[in-house]
This record gives C-alpha cells, sequence and structure tokens, in this order.
C-alpha cells in the first residue's frame, strides 16, 4: 500500500471508481501485483515442492493460516478434507496467509479503516475499496482482521466466481445480514421459531422454507396476474409526477422518496394484496405508508454500518440497533395486519365465486394453511425489495436522463410497439422491448445497484492457486468484474446494444457470463427477481413512451447507503411528447 500515491489508497473525498481511475490505477500499481505474486508462487514452488507433497502438512498450513477468521454463523459440522488435500492442486497451492491485501494492525485490525475520524472511508466508500482493493493487490484480495467478523475474501476472477457458483451444493451459504440473522433467531425467536424465511437464513431451514414458497412466486402464471394492477400503479405514479413539476418542469429534490413510495405500492399489492395508499397527496409523517418508507430506508441503510464497523450490538444494546428491531417490528406488524385481512377475506368468500388466477398470497394461504408463513415471505419480499427496486429505478432514470441518445432509441422502439400512447401492456408486447432490456441489463453493468454478491465457503477449496479454509466469506465484486477488459469488450463504454443478439442490432464482443450478476445464481438467486424485472419494465416502458427526461445540473456521483446509487437530489426534468 504504502507504494500507492495517497490519492489512490486514501480516497474519501474522490470519486475514485470511474473505469478512467481504475485504468489509471492499474498501470501505477495493478501490474506490479500480479508480477510479484507470481515470483512469490515460483519462489515457493522452487524451494518448498518437496513440502506439498505432504497433504498432511499442507492442511496443516491452511488450518493455522485463520482458525479464528471463518464465519461464526456457520453452524456445519467439520467433514473430512482428505480428498481434497490429497489432490495436486491443494498440494500445488500456495497457503491461504500468502494472499495479498491490507495489513491488519494490533487490536483493530483493518476496522480502524471504517472508524470515524481515524479511518480511511466511510460507508459510502464501499465500492471504492473494492475497486482500489482490485487495482493494488490483483484477482484475489484478504481482507482480515475485522472486529466481529470472519475474513473477507475479494475474488476479481470471473473463472473462479464461476467455479464457486458451479460447486456449490443444494443449500448455498450467503454471507448476508447478521443484523437480521440475530433479530430472526434470537430477538424474535418466538415469532420466527423454525421459519426463519429465505434472507438472513442459511442451511436446511432456508432451503425448507423456500421449496414452500418459490413455486407461487415464481409461476409466469403468477406474474401475468400483476401486470395490469402493476401497470395502474404506475399511471397514478406519473400522474402525481405530473402534478410535483415546478415552473421549470422539473421533479423536486427528494424525488428518490417518491420513488420509494412507487416501488412500496408495487410491492405492497404483490406481497400483501391491497393497495397501501403511498401515492396519495400530502401524506402526513404518521401516515402508515410514510412509516414503512422511512422504516425500510433506516432498516436497509444502517445495515452495512451494523456490519462493516465494529459490531457492539451483538454484546449490548446501542442506539442504532434498538431503533432498528424497533423498525423491524413494525415491519411484523404491518405484514400481520394485510395478512389477517386478507385469510378472513379467504374464508368468508364463496369459492365458485373468486374469478381468474389466485394472487400470490391467496395461493400461499391456501396451499400452506399457515399465516405466518405467508407473513415472514412478505417481510422478505418488502424488506429486500423496496430499497432494491427503488434505488436500481434511481440509477436507470439517472442514465436514461444524461444519455439522451440511448434514450431516444428506447423511445422510438416504445413508439414502434405502443403506436397508441393508451394501448395497455402485455407480457408479449414487453418481450418485445429489446432496447429497454439491454438498457436496464447495462446500467446494472457498470453501475450495478447491488454491488457484490458472496458465498461462505461451506469445503476447503483452492482459489486463484491458494488454499481457502472453509469457513472464509467469498465476496464476488460484481461492480469491478463487470467494468473489467478482461471479461467484457471495451468495458468504460456504456452499450447496450452489447446484450442484444445479431437480428435484433446487437454487437459481437466478450461478455463473460459470471462478470455482472445482478440478482445472484444458482440456488439463491433473488427469489423476487421476475417481480423487480416486471415493475420496472412496465415503469420505463410507461414513461419513456409519453415523457422525455432530462438532467440540467451538476453530474452526480455513485454512492453506497444500502445499495450502489446516484448521491445527491434527482431534479429530472420531465416534459410530455
Amino acid at each position: 500500500m504504502n507504494s500507492l500515491p495517497k490519492c489512490i489508497w486514501r480516497a474519501k473525498a474522490t470519486n475514485c471508481a470511474t473505469p478512467a481511475f481504475r485504468r489509471t490505477a492499474s498501470k501505477i500499481a495493478g501490474v506490479q501485483a500480479p508480477l510479484l505474486q507470481g515470483e512469490q508462487r515460483q519462489r515457493r514452488l522452487d524451494g518448498q515442492q518437496q513440502q506439498r507433497e505432504n497433504s498432511a502438512a499442507a492442511a496443516e498450513a491452511a488450518t493455522s493460516a485463520g482458525p479464528a477468521a471463518v464465519c461464526p454463523h456457520l453452524g456445519l459440522e467439520q467433514e473430512p478434507a482428505a480428498r481434497i488435500h490429497a489432490t495436486a492442486e491443494w498440494q500445488n497451492a500456495l497457503p491461504y496467509n500468502e494472499i495479498p491485501g491490507p495489513k491488519p494492525i494490533p487490536i483493530l485490525g483493518n476496522t480502524w479503516r471504517l472508524m470515524p475520524i481515524i479511518g480511511q472511508y466511510t460507508i459510502s466508500d464501499v465500492a471504492k475499496i473494492s475497486s482500489l482493493l482490485h487495482d493494488r493487490y490483483g484477482r484475489i484480495v484478504r481482507f482480515s482482521g475485522l472486529i466481529g467478523r470472519p475474513d473477507l475474501l475479494f475474488i476479481y476472477d470471473a473463472d473462479e466466481i464461476e467455479k464457486c457458483y458451479r460447486s456449490e451444493g443444494p443449500t448455498p451459504f450467503r454471507p448476508s445480514m447478521p443484523s437480521l440473522v440475530k433479530y430472526k433467531s434470537v430477538v424474535r425467536k418466538d415469532f420466527f421459531g423454525e421459519l426463519g424465511g429465505v434472507v438472513g437464513v442459511h442451511g436446511e431451514p432456508w432451503r425448507q422454507f423456500r421449496s414452500r414458497v418459490q413455486k407461487p412466486v415464481l409461476q409466469l402464471s403468477t406474474i401475468r396476474r400483476y401486470l395490469q394492477p402493476l401497470e395502474v400503479i404506475t399511471e397514478d405514479f406519473l400522474v402525481r409526477c405530473e402534478q410535483l413539476l415546478d415552473g421549470n418542469e422539473e421533479l423536486p429534490a427528494d424525488f428518490d422518496n417518491e420513488i420509494h413510495k412507487w416501488s412500496l405500492e408495487c410491492i405492497g399489492r404483490v406481497a400483501l394484496d391491497t393497495r397501501l395508499g403511498c401515492l396519495e397527496h400530502n401524506l402526513t409523517p404518521d401516515s402508515e405508508p410514510q412509516q414503512i418508507i422511512d422504516a425500510a430506508k433506516y432498516a436497509l441503510r444502517n445495515v452495512a454500518t451494523l456490519e462493516l464497523k465494529a459490531p457492539y450490538w451483538r454484546y449490548f444494546p446501542t442506539p442504532l440497533w434498538t431503533r432498528y428491531v424497533k423498525n423491524m417490528n413494525f415491519f411484523v406488524g404491518v405484514c400481520m395486519k394485510y395478512i389477517q385481512s386478507a385469510t378472513e377475506r379467504l374464508k368468508t368468500q364463496d369459492p365458485s365465486q373468486r374469478a381468474g388466477e389466485p394472487s400470490l398470497l391467496e395461493k400461499v394461504i391456501m396451499s400452506e394453511k399457515d399465516e405466518k408463513i405467508a407473513t415472514i415471505m412478505a417481510l422478505d419480499l418488502i424488506l429486500v425489495g423496496i430499497d432494491t427496486i427503488s434505488m436500481a429505478v434511481c440509477s436507470i432514470l439517472y442514465q436514461l436522463a444524461t444519455r439522451p441518445m440511448e434514450q431516444q432509441k428506447v423511445h422510438e422502439e416504445l413508439k414502434r410497439l405502443l403506436p397508441d400512447a393508451k394501448t395497455p401492456l402485455t407480457i408479449p408486447l414487453l418481450d418485445q422491448m429489446h432496447h429497454l432490456k439491454a438498457f436496464i441489463k447495462e446500467v446494472f453493468r457498470m453501475y450495478s445497484t447491488v454491488i457484490g454478491n458472496g458465498r461462505t465457503l461451506q469445503e476447503d477449496s483452492v482459489i486463484c492457486g491458494y488454499q481457502v479454509p472453509k469457513g472464509v466469506q467469498a465476496v464476488f465484486p460484481t461492480i469491478v468484474t463487470g467494468n473489467m477488459e478482461e471479461y467484457v469488450t471495451d468495458a468504460a463504454t456504456f452499450r447496450p446494444e452489447r446484450w442484444l443478439k445479431e437480428h435484433q442490432g446487437g454487437t459481437p464482443g466478450k461478455l463473460h457470463p459470471f462478470a455482472s450478476l445482478p440478482y445472484g445464481y444458482g440456488a439463491r438467486m433473488c427469489l423476487g427477481r421476475r417481480f423487480a424485472d416486471l415493475e420496472m419494465q412496465i415503469l420505463l416502458a410507461k414513461l419513456l413512451r409519453n415523457y422525455k427526461l432530462e438532467y440540467n445540473h451538476a453530474p452526480l456521483d455513485y454512492a453506497v447507503t444500502f445499495m450502489y446509487a446516484p448521491d445527491g437530489p434527482l431534479r429530472f426534468k420531465m416534459t410530455r411528447i
């Protein structure tokens, strides 16, 4: 680290995560790191070949590399690793403690880097940190010495990421939200019991719960059922947007709050089978919709603080933790209220009078006969969905408003598919909106709302030529790999056409399938992804068919709250076409 200029490593005030910065930083330091690693590897191979042939010694070296750095939540029995340790790949790999990374200091480890006053970063710098680690140390980085947390192993090699995903079993362990784990398993064990849900739950309990709700959530018939209701909500939202325009036809500085209202109204319609009233005029601070929005923002946007800074909340109730628990209890109460209402409605309704496809909530209640399962499913959908979808839409709208030529391409496509602007949307029409979908994918590639995914390794593995013990948390930084020239042709250029097929006007080039995975991969792929896609596509189709969006202010940097999104007021100019 000392060989880097301070402006590269100490990145509080500068936007160091741009593609141009990454290329510059790589020239300064990123090239040196792989060379140095190669020299270290060769010296190890030449000087200690005989030692590696002893698999027991290699296993001992891996175990001693960090016994206290494995995941404390991985409550699995230790399995024999003799088969893995006997392979030539393991024996020829370098020990875990030789993986490069920032050096921890005594007592404070690397946690000091995120501390107030003495630290190098704030929580909003997480995306920059991920980029800087790659530029400084190469394709694999060990970030150790985080108080109360296992080591984080950043992997910037898409082939290795693919290998990790494809080798996982039926119950992958995704390290996420220890704060939510404690809330569900300790604070409110009286409510959740053995039904933890799909967020913050792992192993067999996760698999059993997901198997009970997965079918109705992912059924195409369920998705189709919500097209018209979500279109109505979106039309109401656009009417409200027009009412919010000032004399310059600009939306207010707090427009992101309006997007949160739209997102919550959509999720409430799907998960709770009701209109929450989020789009009503002049919501008071004590109104239920605004309370839900505020609670969601607080709960999610403080997750990073709870989990990346020193976790005192694990040992005594800090003010932040106390308010987090209060917000979570509020969520549970809201979900229970609406689900009990839906249950009563089903009990009193004549089955012969039910027309069409049952709602998602009705399907779960009828199949499981358990309000609690429906409540926990709704809670997880709301918790993960509100901020994720809202921030994704903020990012997409900002990119559209600042890229008028790309916006025009999407508008022309929509005008061709919807000659009459009042034409109701259908699934076949959405399927033909290729440029619209390609634009969304390109935004997610370059400005991934979810900056990374990951797994807690469930067995000893060889990753990038190093022995990595079971229990380490592997991080797959989508925000970096999606912008790497090794995996994406002309990665620094915003080019939606790369996602199109040739007959749709696509351009050939390299695009590694595991470089950009906004919804994850495999068994733990985002459960609500189809609803998220549907909501975003409906909004963009209705908006861009009828309006032109502009942004005429100083460019915005991106920062991490819970998600990665533009940091500043979204004062879009919205003009009816």
